[in-house]
């Protein structure tokens, strides 16, 4: 079955969709290309389900993304971290430094901040709900301006 590609007009920009069926191994905000896959890929209109849940986030149901499944590939801090990065509600924060924490190594506060860099499913594994001890934004693959504009719609700013 090939991968499907889609890409959804949003108020941060165009978000870039790859499912492998009903599970999400790529959104971002540069471009298709980016998610550089071998395989077979079908370019779609939406991806089912997906799709949809991601409009309805925006659309102000903050809790409609918790409900896609997602994969991607990576060492094992960079799984956890991920995992707890999904389990922060959308409206609140934590600091790198809680994240590595709760990615089992409070010492590894550097690597909590590689994986919020290497996440390649934006929003969703919401990385934009990681900032710096003391509550400054701290950096953001598609800018600080669409860290604000997410935290913003969530309700924390």
């Amino acid at each position: 079955m090939p991968l499907l590609v889609s890409s959804l007009k949003t108020p941060v920009g165009t978000l870039n969709l790859l499912a492998d069926d009903q599970i999400l191994i790529g959104a971002n905000l540069s471009t298709i290309t980016a998610f550089n896959v071998s395989g077979e890929v079908k370019s779609v209109k939406v991806i089912p389900v997906i799709s949809d849940l991601i409009s309805d986030y925006f659309d102000g149901d903050l809790t409609a993304i918790n409900a896609i499944k997602v994969r991607q590939p990576g060492a094992a801090f960079s799984q956890a971290a991920w995992k707890a990065m999904r389990k922060v509600n959308a409206g609140k924060v934590i600091s790198y430094s809680d994240l590595a924490e709760k990615a089992g190594s409070h010492a590894a506060v550097r690597a909590a901040g590689s994986a919020c860099a290497s996440n390649a499913i934006m929003l969703v594994v919401p990385c934009h709900r990681i900032v710096k001890t003391g509550g400054a934004l701290g950096n953001y693959a598609y800018g600080v301006d669409k860290k604000e504009w997410l935290l913003s719609h969530e309700g924390f700013l």
